[in-house]
């Protein structure tokens, strides 16, 4: 599947999955500002529709919640 170098993807977040809204091949972390590219994307909120970049700052976000 050819996605759109350099360009950031709009995802829709869900329980186990996502669905890709537009393509892209990165999304960008809600809280470190840092580029995610899609084939590593594993941390996200449902509820607040957020990437994370790492499972810590994951859990840091869900426990500011």
């Amino acid at each position: 599947m050819l996605m759109s170098q350099g360009r950031a993807a709009r995802l829709h977040y869900m329980a186990n999955a996502f669905r890709v809204l537009s393509s892209g091949d990165h999304v960008v972390c809600a809280v470190s500002g840092e580029r995610i590219p899609l084939d590593n994307l594993r941390y996200w909120s449902v509820a607040r529709q957020e990437a994370y970049a790492t499972a810590e700052i994951s859990t840091k976000a869900a426990l500011s919640e």
